[in-house]
C-alpha cells in the first residue's frame, strides 16, 4: 500500500484524478482518495486549492463511467444489481428524495451503499447532469472536510502513519481492497452477460 500511494504521488495532480475514478466506478477502494489526500496535504497544505477539487473530479468521472452502464440497463439492471429488499428500498427513496439520496451518499463513509445510490439513481433515469453536479460539489466538500484536517491534524497524522498498529491496519486494507475489487469486478462481468443473454435470445 505504501508503494501503491507514493506511485500515486509522483503522479502530482494525476493521483487523485485517477484514484477518485477508480474509487467511484467498480473497484473497492474504501477511503482510498481520504487517504491519499491526507498524505499529501499532511507534507504541503499548500496544494489544497489544486488537489481537492482533482480529487472530486475524479469522483464525478468514476460516477459518470457507473452511470453510464447502469443508465443502459435500467430498472431491470438493477433488479439484477441489487438485492430485492436493497432495490425495493432505493426505488422507494429515489421517488421521493433522490437529490437527498445521492448528497449523503457522497459524503457518507462506507460501508453506506454508495454505488448502490448511484446505481439507482442511474437506473431510475435521474438527470446526468444534475447527478454528476450533486457528486462534484457533494464530493468537493467531503475532500474540503478531509484536506482541513490534514492541515489541522498533520503532525499526528504522520506520527500514527509510522506506528506498526498503523502498518498492520493498512495490510489488512489492502487485502480488503484486493478481494472487494475482485468481486466487484467478477459480479458485474457476470451481471453485464446475464443482461445481455435474454436479448441474444
Amino acid at each position: 500500500m505504501g508503494s501503491f500511494f507514493r506511485f500515486l504521488i509522483r503522479l502530482g495532480l494525476l493521483g487523485p484524478l485517477l484514484l477518485g475514478i477508480a474509487d467511484s466506478s467498480f473497484l473497492f477502494l474504501p477511503f482510498g482518495n481520504d487517504l491519499l489526500l491526507v498524505i499529501i496535504l499532511a507534507r504541503d497544505d499548500s496544494l489544497f486549492p489544486l488537489y481537492v477539487p482533482m480529487a472530486a473530479l475524479g469522483s464525478t468521472i468514476g460516477v459518470f463511467l457507473l452511470d453510464a452502464v447502469c443508465r443502459k440497463g435500467g430498472e431491470e439492471g438493477a433488479k439484477k444489481m441489487m438485492k430485492p429488499k436493497r432495490f425495493t428500498y432505493l426505488k422507494k427513496r429515489m421517488a421521493q428524495h433522490a437529490g437527498v439520496a445521492i448528497a449523503v451518499a457522497c459524503i457518507a463513509p462506507p460501508p453506506f451503499p454508495f454505488t448502490a445510490v448511484i446505481s439507482a439513481a442511474a437506473a431510475f433515469a435521474y438527470p446526468r447532469i444534475r447527478l454528476l453536479a450533486i457528486v462534484f460539489v457533494m464530493r468537493l466538500v467531503r475532500f474540503s472536510l478531509v484536506g482541513l484536517a490534514a492541515i489541522v491534524w498533520g503532525r499526528k497524522v504522520v506520527r500514527i502513519a509510522e506506528s506498526s498498529q498503523f502498518v498492520w491496519a493498512m495490510v489488512a486494507f489492502t487485502i480488503l481492497c484486493a478481494v472487494g475489487s475482485a468481486i466487484s469486478v467478477v459480479s458485474w462481468v457476470r451481471r453485464s452477460r446475464g443482461a445481455a443473454s435474454p436479448r441474444a435470445i
